[in-house]
């Protein structure tokens, strides 16, 4: 009996320090984040390091598999940090398990080796954080290349 009193006990400091009961985010979830994502608008080949054009699609998915997020940010920057362009323009709401992309075609080498995107986004609710993806492509006659970079978090909200 005592046994069970301890275990009871035990139980309710577990409770009482949790995070939920702490009034914090579950590990892992978030009310919303800053990412960083590195991007590539070219590439040197060769040694006499020729650019290599590529085609750069940012893919932001919400892998939650019950809440909504609203992205409310994705800003292309240049290798020098200057700001090139904010595709959105209103807050974009990505429901459960929904992704959206936006594309740098090929001809823009505005971004250069160094570019990159700040994709803000936030919910209501804690949520899983977004998977957050930029993907560099070019296809010439029969030859390609692709990579992707995945972004990082510099900033979260609670």
């Amino acid at each position: 009996m005592r046994a069970l009193r301890w275990l009871g006990v035990a139980w309710l400091a577990v409770l009482l320090v949790s995070p939920a009961a702490a009034g914090e985010n579950p590990p892992g979830l978030s009310r919303g984040q800053t990412v960083y994502v590195p991007a590539y608008s070219h590439i040197y080949a060769g040694n006499r390091e020729q650019p290599l054009l590529l085609t750069v699609t940012v893919s932001i998915r919400n892998i939650d598999v019950g809440s909504a997020v609203t992205v409310d940010a994705v800003d292309y920057y240049d290798s020098k940090g200057k700001l090139l362009k904010r595709h959105v323009s209103k807050p974009v709401v990505l429901g459960p398990l929904e992704t959206v992309r936006y594309v740098v075609p090929r001809a823009d080498k505005a971004g250069g080796s160094g570019a990159n995107f700040l994709v803000v986004w936030r919910s209501e609710k804690p949520a899983n954080p977004l998977l957050v993806e930029a993907i560099m492509v070019d296809v010439e006659g029969q030859q390609g290349i692709s990579f992707t970079s995945r972004g990082v978090v510099t900033a979260t909200s609670n």
